[in-house]
């Protein structure tokens, strides 16, 4: 079994918060959850450029395998 990694995934919200979107999710990688939350305020300041009223930002967990197929997932088309 692969460790999990824990990633930064950013959604671009409405005015009401009600309806989000992921927008972005950072290249860093973390090694656990809580290393993960410590980095959200960085995160949502160095993405202050999306293009929504509200921001927010979330730690998502990922094996490493994951980033892997997803990178020649995304590269096919």
């Amino acid at each position: 079994m692969e460790p999990l990694t824990y990633i930064i995934a950013l959604m671009g919200c409405t005015d009401d918060g009600t309806m989000c979107r992921q927008v972005r999710m950072e290249q860093a990688r973390y090694p656990t959850a809580a290393a993960c939350q410590a980095a959200l305020d960085n995160a949502l300041w160095r993405n202050s450029d999306i293009n929504y009223p509200i921001i927010q930002a979330s730690c998502q967990r990922k094996s490493p395998g994951w980033a892997g197929r997803q990178a020649h997932k995304n590269q096919e088309g």
